[in-house]
Order: structure tokens, then C-alpha cells, then sequence
């Protein structure tokens, strides 16, 4: 059986995040313990306790989603066996790499905090949203976006087929969806975003994430981690650096990343962290394989079931 790990992103957080688990495995604790030393306050407090409109600002949303991605690693690492590649999500990528050893966690912490700050500044800078447009294949929202003449409207997210992600300024998204709507999407929702993330108006923090990343020592990875940009296999660090820069700006194919791994023989996929997103998208992008989300203590448990 082929293993992959697969790590969620920004938007998977809620308050109680990972207490349970910490309260349950001493090692999760330990790794909340390591989060809060390294980024100098109390994300760990912030993660169980909230307030909630305080864990989703970004800089905060992000680190606190890889804590508790690596926090999950650690509690079942020894249960894992061999793993095959691992993937995430947008920001999950960063906990891909601390899962194969490209990244340490605590400069896996440090750059995402920081990530989340230039994140926010850009779409302080250049004011931006996102939308979720569900029932129209991608060359469709492809042309969409292409026809959108009062601003920027890109595709961001191709994350399962009929669900696509979309991201610009403000007036640009506004006429991309209504010219989805003329398509015959079956449903848009705006999301509640700080930004146009994985979009031309993130190009103000490219230099503040290379930089980190350039001073921050990364290891050719232990096994594969599949780029969101090229939805291809990463297993040179250097190369791992600068799509995760890339990443700011770029679409991320998760679709395309999924079918990756299934072509490279994955049977199995465990998501690891808040929610159990992933694992839904799966229900489309990997049917039949069978996917567990684990993120609390009674997912643990069903893990040897």
C-alpha cells in the first residue's frame, strides 16, 4: 500500500483546534509548547481558546493550521509505515515539507508567520477577494477570468472538478462572477479573505518570502512533496524554494497534484490537521481511494481500527 500525506490550508481553523488533542497525547502538547517559544506569544492559547476573529486574521490562521498539522504528524508518526509523497494545500505545502524533512518546525513556523503578514499587507495594499464558483469546468472559468475587463480576476484554486477558486481586486471579481453566473455556475460564495491569495496583486510579498527563504536552511526532501504551482514532484531543495515562492502568485493545481500521486501509485491518503477538507475534495479528485482525516484524538484511534 502507497501512502500519502496531504496537508490543509488557510481556512481549515476554529477555536478548540488541537486542545483535545494536546490534552490527549503528551507529544502534541510538546509540539504547542515549541509553536508558542518560537513565534514568542501564546498561539497555542490562541488555538484553543480564541477569540475566533483573532485565530483568522492571517499571520495568526496560518502558523496555528501548521502547528496543528505537525502536532498530528508526531502523535502517529510511528503508525505511518512508509510514506510515498506528501502534498498541501496552499499554506499546507510548508507542513508537507516539515513532513519530509525539507523544513525544520520551527523555521516552518517562523516563514509561515511571516508569509501571513505579507499576505495581509498586500491585501492591505491592494485591496482583493476570492469566490468559489461550483458547476463549471476550468476551461470555462479559464475564459471567464479572461473576459473580465474591469480589474484582475485570475483562477486561484483548481481544486476539484467543478469547483474553482477565484481571486482579484475587487471590481475584477465582482464581473467575474456575474459572467459565471451568465455561464451557468450552480452556485457561487464569496470567501472571507484578507486578499487575492495566489494572485498577480500577492507580487509585494514575493521579495519579503524569498528573502526568508533564502536565509532559511532547507534539506532535499525524504520523499517527494508535489508543488502546488506544477503539480509536479519536488525532491531538491532548491527547487522546493522557489516554487514556494512561486506559490504566492500561482495558482495551486491541488486537483492536478492529487491525480499525481494516484498515477504514481498512492492507495492510501491521510490528511493530517483541522478539518477534513481534503479528504471531501478527494471524494471527486481520488474516487474509491479510501481517505482518513485525522486532526482530534478519536481520529487517532480509528487510525489502528
Amino acid at each position: 500500500m502507497s501512502l500519502a500525506l496531504i496537508f490543509p490550508g488557510q481556512g481549515s481553523q476554529y477555536v478548540g483546534m488541537a486542545k483535545a488533542l494536546a490534552e490527549a497525547e503528551p507529544i502534541a502538547a510538546e509540539t504547542l509548547a515549541l509553536a508558542d517559544e518560537v513565534l514568542g506569544f501564546g498561539l497555542s492559547r490562541l488555538m484553543a481558546d480564541g477569540p475566533e476573529a483573532e485565530l483568522t486574521v492571517t499571520e495568526n490562521a496560518q502558523p496555528a493550521i501548521l502547528a496543528h498539522s505537525v502536532a498530528v504528524l508526531r502523535v502517529i508518526e510511528e503508525q505511518l509505515g512508509v510514506v510515498a509523497f506528501s502534498a498541501g494545500h496552499s499554506l499546507g505545502e510548508f507542513s508537507a515539507h516539515v513532513a519530509a524533512g525539507t523544513l525544520s518546525f520551527p523555521d516552518a513556523l517562523e516563514t509561515v508567520r511571516l508569509r501571513g503578514e505579507l499576505m495581509r499587507a498586500a491585501g492591505t495594499q491592494t485591496p482583493g477577494t476570492m469566490a468559489a464558483i461550483l458547476g463549471l469546468d476550468d476551461e470555462v472559468v479559464d475564459d471567464v477570468c479572461a473576459r473580465v475587463t474591469a480589474g484582475t480576476c485570475v483562477p486561484a484554486n483548481f481544486n476539484s472538478r467543478g469547483q474553482v477558486v477565484v481571486s482579484g481586486d475587487i471590481s475584477g471579481v465582482a464581473e467575474g462572477i456575474e459572467l459565471a453566473r451568465e455561464a451557468g455556475a450552480k452556485r457561487i460564495l464569496k470567501l472571507k479573505v484578507s486578499g487575492a491569495f495566489h494572485s498577480p496583486l500577492m507580487e509585494s510579498a514575493v521579495k519579503g518570502l524569498g528573502d526568508q527563504l533564502e536565509g532559511t536552511e532547507m534539506q532535499d526532501p525524504e520523499f517527494p512533496v508535489v508543488s502546488n504551482v506544477t503539480a509536479d514532484l519536488v525532491s531538491v531543495a532548491d527547487e522546493a524554494r522557489r516554487l514556494l515562492v512561486e506559490q504566492l502568485t500561482s495558482p495551486v493545481r491541488w486537483r492536478d497534484s492529487i491525480t499525481t500521486m494516484l498515477d504514481a501509485g498512492v492507495t492510501r491518503f491521510i490528511e493530517l490537521g483541522p478539518g477534513g477538507v481534503l479528504c471531501g475534495l478527494n471524494r471527486k479528485n481520488a474516487k474509491g481511494v479510501p481517505c482518513h482525516a485525522v486532526g482530534e484524538p478519536a481520529d487517532v484511534e480509528a487510525l489502528d481500527e
